[in-house]
């Protein structure tokens, strides 16, 4: 059965761009494009490891990564659009209770039921807007990503930006990351320090469903 909100799921990318052509050189991890999330299977919808945003949104970050830049270091995107169908698959991955293959490595210390109810997975989702996106740090002169106390997609309170079971040092990366987002437009939430939404953004109301592919805004 096809829900009123996939009904209103609008395919138009017109508004979309190809993140890499307007930030050339940044790094991408699309994880939901693998099977290392937290599903453990390629998530519905994304047809290819590529980021993509509004175009307002990737102006804002491409400033955000010109700043990062002249401090040594570059943007890692792990997701970024998210078609309304893989928000789908998280929800229907929720009802299944026996589903617990990724437990140990993203979500070890809560029962699988309260993903959503804390916040960490929503059942309507600011990235099928267009213009929310998950990232982080990486060091240009050591070659990693900065540590900042839990990897991403690990629901727990550790990974909540204030957490105080980090440390000094991981507290500051998170904080170099926050401030830099926020003085560009985008805003945080309270419990994932990875992730930051345009806060003047395009489609407020919109929840897009074209597939997360480069082909689809090429045509």
């Amino acid at each position: 059965m096809v829900s009123d909100f996939e009904k209103r799921a609008v395919m138009d990318p017109s508004g979309f761009v190809v993140l890499a052509d307007y930030v050339p050189g940044i790094l991408q991890e699309i994880r939901y494009y693998s099977t290392y999330n937290f599903i453990g299977d390629r998530i519905d919808g994304y047809e290819e490891p590529c980021a993509l945003l509004t175009i307002e949104a990737a102006r804002a970050l491409k400033a955000v990564a010109n700043e990062v830049y002249v401090q040594g270091y570059r943007l890692k995107v792990f997701d970024a659009y998210r078609p309304a169908r893989a928000v789908k698959h998280f929800v229907l991955w929720g009802i299944e209770d026996l589903d617990l293959r990724m437990k140990p490595y993203f979500y070890p210390d809560l029962p699988k039921q309260e993903l959503f109810s804390r916040g960490y997975i929503a059942k309507q989702s600011s990235h099928s807007r267009g213009s929310a996106v998950d990232l982080t740090l990486l060091d240009m002169a050591s070659g990693k990503e900065l540590d900042m106390g839990s990897p991403f997609d690990l629901f727990s309170a550790v990974s909540h930006p204030d957490s105080k079971a980090v440390t000094e040092a991981q507290y500051r990366n998170r904080m170099l990351l926050q401030h830099v987002m926020v003085r560009h437009g985008f805003k945080p939430i309270d419990c994932e320090w990875w992730h930051f939404m345009l806060e003047d953004e395009p489609y407020p109301d919109t929840y897009f469903d074209f597939p997360n592919a480069s082909a689809y805004l090429r045509r």
